[in-house]
C-alpha cells in the first residue's frame, strides 16, 4: 500500500455533566429495562445543561486538546467541525467555537491569534466528522508543517416517548491531525457507498398561518371569530413586526428532533457498510496481487463502528463476518449452524426477502464463533457508549477512545495493530478505512481519562430530564466551572438569535 504517515496525534473528550439513568426512563415509559440494558447496552444518557450546546461542547474539547499538547493558536491551520446539531442555517457553528477560543487565548497570544485559522461545518448526519477527518488528512498531507483540528460535537435529541428517546446522548471529541502522529496513522484508501434515502432526516417543517390560527382558536375555545377574517387584519406592508406578520404564507418551525424510521435505518446502515467495505476491498486489491484473495476484515485487530447505541456494532457486523468467512473458505462448514441464506429470486417481494434476511443475519450472531469474534474485536468499543448514549458524529470516535483506553487498562499491547473503521451517516453514506496504531499510543491514551470523566457528573431524575427536554429550565442545574458556556442569545433587531459565549472560571 501507498502509506502516508499522517493521522491522529491526540484526542480530547468532553461530555456534559448531567446524566439520566436509563432505568428511570424505562419506568416512566413502561418499558422493560432488561431489553434496553442487556438488549441494546444502554445504562445512562448524557444531557446538556442550560448553558451547553454543540458550540460550547466543541470548544471545551478543542481547548483541552490544545492545553494538553501545548498548542499555540498560530500553529492551527484549521478547525473543521462535524455536526448535525448546527446552531444556524448559514453561520457555521465552528465560528462560535473559534471565537470562544480566541477570547480565551488572546491575552497570551494576541487578539488576532486565530485570525488565519480556517473553520467550516461538515454535515452528513452522523458521518460528518469522518468527512472532516478525511478532508483534513488530505490537507495535512500537502505540507509536513500543517496541523489541523477535527472536532465532532452533537446532541442526539428525540421526541419524548418516541422510539429513539432511550438512545439519546451528547458530547464532543477533538482530534489533532498532523504528520508522524503519536496515536494512529490513517491510510488514504477509503471505501465509500452513498445513496439518497430517507431513513433519518430533519426537514424544514412548515405550517400555514390558517393552520396555526385554527389550532390557537381551538385551544382558546374561540368559536365566534373567523380565521379568514383575522388573517385579513394582517398588514399589507413589507415591514415585518411579528410572527404571523411575515411576507410568506407559511411559517417555518425549526425542531432539533428528527423524522426517522428505525428498522429502515438499520437496513440502510447494513447495506451501506457492506457496500463501502466491498469498495474498500476493490481499491486495496488494485494495489496488490489480484490472484490472491485477501480478507482485510479478518486482518483488523479491532473494529470501530459508528454506534447509535452501544450494541449496534455487534448487531450490524454479521454480514461482514459472513463475507469474511466466505473469503477464508470457512463458510461451507459454518453455514450448517445458521439459517439457510435467503436468495432474492426466491421471494415475491422485497419486504419478505428483507425480513427473512434480517432473521438469517441474526442467526449468525447467535453462534459461538460470532460471540468470540465480538469479544475479541468489538466489545471494548461498546463500554463508553453504554454510559453516554448516542453522540451522532462523535460516536465512532468515542468507540475508538473506549477501545484504546480499555486495552491500555487491561495491559494489551496493540503496537502496530490495525484498526478497521466503519463510519455511517443516515441519508445515507458509509466510509471504511484502516488505521495503524503507533508505538507511542500508550502515552497518548493514558491521558484520555474517558472512563474517569464518565464516573463524574450529576444524576438527574426524570422530572428534571423532562423539564430540560421541554426547555422549561431557566438556570443551569449544575453550576458551570472552568468551561465555555452560553452567555446570552439576542432577542431583537439585527442581533435576533445571535449567540454569545464566555469562559466561566
Amino acid at each position: 500500500m501507498n502509506r502516508s504517515d499522517v493521522g491522529i496525534c491526540d484526542m480530547a473528550f468532553y461530555v456534559p455533566k448531567l446524566y439520566l439513568n436509563i432505568e428511570n426512563l424505562a419506568v416512566e415509559r413502561n418499558l422493560e429495562y432488561d431489553k434496553l440494558n442487556k438488549g441494546l447496552g444502554l445504562e445512562s444518557m448524557r444531557i446538556p445543561d442550560k448553558h451547553e450546546d454543540a458550540a460550547t461542547m466543541a470548544a471545551n474539547a478543542v481547548d483541552e486538546l490544545m492545553e494538553k499538547n501545548q498548542l499555540k493558536p498560530q500553529e492551527i491551520g484549521r478547525i473543521y467541525l462535524g455536526t448535525e446539531s448546527a446552531l444556524d442555517g448559514a453561520k457555521p457553528t465552528a465560528t462560535y467555537v473559534l471565537e470562544m477560543l480566541r477570547r480565551k487565548y488572546k491575552s497570551k497570544y494576541g487578539p488576532n491569534c486565530f485570525n488565519n485559522c480556517d473553520v467550516v461545518d461538515l454535515t452528513f448526519a452522523c458521518i460528518g466528522a469522518i468527512d472532516a477527518l478525511q478532508n483534513t488528512l488530505d490537507w495535512v498531507r500537502g505540507n509536513k508543517n500543517r496541523k489541523g483540528i477535527v472536532v465532532a460535537s452533537d446532541f442526539a435529541k428525540y421526541e419524548l416517548n418516541s422510539g429513539g428517546e432511550y438512545t439519546q446522548g451528547a458530547g464532543a471529541i477533538a482530534m489533532l491531525i498532523q504528520h508522524n502522529p503519536k496515536l494512529i496513522v490513517i491510510d488514504d484508501i477509503i471505501g465509500v457507498a452513498t445513496q439518497g434515502v430517507h431513513d433519518f432526516f430533519k426537514p424544514r417543517r412548515t405550517h400555514s398561518k390558517k393552520e396555526l390560527l385554527n389550532e390557537m382558536f381551538d385551544l382558546a375555545k374561540i368559536n365566534n371569530k373567523s380565521v379568514d377574517d383575522v388573517l385579513k387584519n394582517l398588514p399589507d406592508s413589507l415591514e415585518v413586526n411579528g410572527i404571523l406578520d411575515s411576507n410568506e404564507e407559511t411559517i417555518q418551525i425549526y425542531k432539533e428532533t428528527p423524522i426517522f424510521d428505525g428498522q429502515y435505518s438499520n437496513w440502510t446502515y447494513q447495506n451501506r457498510i457492506k457496500e463501502a467495505y466491498l469498495n474498500y476491498y476493490d481499491k486495496r486489491q488494485e494495489q496488490t496481487d489480484h490472484s490472491v484473495e485477501m480478507d482485510y476484515f479478518d486482518s483488523w485487530d479491532r473494529l470501530i463502528f459508528h454506534l447509535p447505541y452501544a450494541f449496534h456494532g455487534k448487531r450490524i457486523a454479521s454480514e461482514l463476518f459472513m463475507i469474511s468467512m466466505k473469503k477464508r473458505g470457512l463458510w461451507t462448514n459454518f453455514s450448517s449452524k445458521v439459517m439457510e441464506e435467503p436468495i432474492r429470486e426466491n421471494f415475491e417481494d422485497d419486504t419478505l426477502y428483507e425480513s427473512t434476511r434480517v432473521k438469517f443475519l441474526r442467526s449468525i450472531t447467535k453462534t459461538e464463533e460470532y460471540t468470540t469474534f465480538v469479544n475479541e474485536k468489538l466489545e471494548k468499543a461498546q463500554r463508553a457508549s453504554t454510559l453516554t448514549g448516542n453522540m451522532y458524529a462523535c460516536s465512532i470516535f468515542l468507540a475508538l477512545m473506549s477501545t484504546l483506553e480499555s486495552d491500555l487498562n487491561e495491559g494489551d499491547d496493540l503496537t502496530n495493530a490495525k484498526f478497521g473503521f466503519f463510519g455511517y451517516g443516515s441519508g445515507s453514506k458509509s466510509k471504511v478505512f484502516e488505521g495503524r496504531l503507533q508505538d507511542t499510543w500508550k502515552n497518548v491514551v493514558s491521558n484520555f481519562n474517558v472512563f474517569q470523566k464518565l464516573k463524574e457528573g450529576l444524576e438527574i431524575d426524570y422530572n428534571q430530564y423532562e423539564r430540560i427536554h421541554r426547555k422549561q429550565i431557566t438556570e443551569s442545574i449544575q453550576k458551570p466551572s472552568e468551561e465555555f458556556i452560553i452567555e446570552k442569545i439576542g432577542t431583537e433587531g439585527v442581533r435576533l438569535g445571535a449567540r454569545y459565549y464566555k469562559w466561566q472560571s
